[in-house]
């Protein structure tokens, strides 16, 4: 344990100075609007680093984190255990608001009654069934009235935390505001929001207006502002800069963050989808060929309907054998311990160095036990992988050498034990949860061997950091890439308010780091895969394609 006055940012991070001060607050709620690329994640990593090393968060007390999306809880995670250490991040829960609610309702579940009493291993499915299924719409309201009918329950919760983070939290909707009051109103529990009004792309589902302004009232809350943007280019800033004059004109970056002339923005127009799709993959084959830049480094935007918007894209990226991840159908399966333990045990076995997969395998294995304990398992399961490396060698000499790929995968998981699986994740308390995750892993690779018979490419699609990313502009909130190209800026994909699709397309600029990519096509024909309306004839929205006309980099 260190003295506050002596702490510092870890691992020699420099933070602009109102990030150092939330980072370091120690009497006052925080209210902070930053916006992208300036740090919000890494702010909160080290805020959780002060709190813990400073012992500003006493042992056996936690910090708790709570995001909107499962990326951003894992991520967040994931950068607080770098930041502050595997022992100290043990104290830090980071959970979606969905999942911190079903954590309530799992551990106070007796408080509920009448209509709303749930039988022990209930499930949650498409519609309510007494006693045993709720909706995942009902999740949030129930936790509330435990929180509300019990008063053991809400001090459970009040003394286990010093410090709540609200991640994203312009996106709060009324339940989950209510969830928060109810919880952490009127306590000493120390609360951190962060967001960006300029970010607001929730409206359609119940997002609160002017969220922030009511939670400073009900907090006695402080402002606080992150300006500088520091993860894209110059001038992608400045292309960034000129939506935010007509989003937020008291937000607009000063001249002094805008200098410079690194970063490439490019917009163009094809006659049809399927070229479009052809140019692209040529496009993304050329960045990525001998290893220039990851595939992972890549991202496909959408406005929505990613599966129909990037269907002749996809036919194409397929073609020219570039790796994708369709976030449509793997976000939520992915960011899944259980589904990550047998995609980078798989990757182990298969695959020639896999050091990422190893060290995500290690570190979800190894107990915090004592020394000599730990020291014995690790032995124990390095040699289980050894031996089931050999058996793998003898099958490669086969002709078949991926035949056996789920037999060792389930030999992983007997090895494990039921009790280590189901301290992967709170939501495997309820076994059947842990069951479907695991049925849905081996058809999803099942799946992925129908398109790439190589078991270890294959692997790869499932995974995060081998695969150009596909996904919605609202799944991309919180990432970022080396190149961004953002499909079918056209009226027809942008029909909704004009305030909000606003919002929309400047998160999805803002996701870039060196290069934009936007493109219409004059003609989209109708997917196979979609039965409902869709206009083949399309047109640019020019308001868009506005904002990058003078940032434009020479073809």
């Amino acid at each position: 344990m260190i003295a506050p006055e002596l702490w510092v940012p870890a691992d020699g991070l420099t933070l602009e100075p109102n990030a150092l001060r939330a980072a370091k607050e120690r009497q006052v709620n925080l209210a902070l609007n930053a916006g992208p690329g300036a740090g919000k994640t890494e702010m909160l990593a080290q805020r959780a680093d002060f709190l813990l090393r400073t012992g500003q968060c006493r042992y056996p007390k936690r910090i708790l984190a709570i995001s909107f999306k499962v990326d951003a809880s894992t991520n967040l995670k994931a950068r607080v255990k770098r930041r502050c250490g595997v022992a100290l991040g043990r104290r830090f829960d980071s959970h979606t608001f969905h999942a911190f609610a079903k954590r309530i309702i799992d551990r106070f579940r007796p408080v509920l009654t009448g209509a709303d009493t749930l039988d022990p291993g209930y499930q949650i499915g498409t519609n309510r069934v007494v006693r045993t299924q709720i909706e995942f719409k009902d999740i949030i309201p129930l936790a509330i009235k435990i929180l509300r009918q019990s008063k053991s329950a809400r001090n459970a919760i009040r003394q286990t935390y010093t410090d709540v983070f609200l991640d994203e939290f312009q996106d709060c909707t009324g339940d989950q505001y209510e969830l928060i009051k109810v919880a952490f109103k009127g306590t000493p529990i120390r609360m951190t929001a962060v967001g960006d009004v300029k970010q607001k792309i929730m409206g359609w589902a119940g997002a609160l207006e002017g969220i922030f302004q009511l939670y400073a009232n009900d907090f006695a809350a402080v402002p606080l502002n992150m300006y500088r943007n520091f993860r894209s280019m110059p001038n992608l800033l400045r292309m960034q800069n000129e939506i935010i004059r007509v989003l937020d004109a008291a937000s607009v970056m000063p001249p002094d963050q805008l200098i410079g002339d690194g970063g490439e923005v490019f917009s163009w127009r094809f006659t049809d989808s399927q070229h479009e799709a052809e140019y692209l993959a040529g496009l993304i084959t050329r960045w990525t060929e001998g290893g220039k830049m990851p595939y992972s480094e890549v991202a496909i935007l959408v406005s929505k309907l990613p599966d129909q918007y990037a269907y002749d894209l996809m036919a194409a990226l397929t073609r020219h054998g570039i790796p994708y991840r369709n976030e449509t159908q793997l976000q939520d399966l992915s960011s899944e311990p259980a589904a990550r333990l047998i995609v980078d045990f798989l990757s182990c076995l298969y695959g020639q160095r896999e050091p990422k997969a190893w060290m995500r395998l290690s570190e979800q294995l190894m107990p915090y036990d004592d020394e000599d304990i730990q020291s014995a398992k690790r032995r124990f399961f390095h040699q289980f992988v050894k031996n089931q490396r050999k058996e793998v060698s003898v099958e490669q000499l086969l002709e078949a050498p991926y035949d056996g790929w789920w037999e060792h995968a389930s030999k992983l998981l007997g090895m494990v034990g039921l009790e280590t699986l189901v301290a992967l994740s709170p939501d495997y308390e309820a076994h059947a949860r842990l069951r479907e995750v695991i049925t849905q892993t081996k058809t999803r690779i099942e799946e992925l061997l129908t398109v790439e018979p190589e078991l270890p490419l294959a692997l790869n699609r499932f995974s995060d950091d081998k695969a150009v990313r596909l996904l919605t502009i609202h799944k991309s909130k919180g990432l970022e890439f080396e190149s961004v190209i953002m499909l079918g800026i056209e009226k027809e994909a942008f029909f909704g308010n004009p305030v909000d699709e606003r919002c929309v397309f400047f998160v999805g600029v803002s996701r870039a780091k060196r290069r934009l990519v936007l493109t219409h096509a004059d003609q989209r024909p109708k997917p196979p895969n979609y039965n409902k309306r869709w206009d083949v004839a399309r047109s640019p929205y020019t308001e868009f394609f506005g904002y990058a006309q003078p940032f434009l980099t020479p073809a």
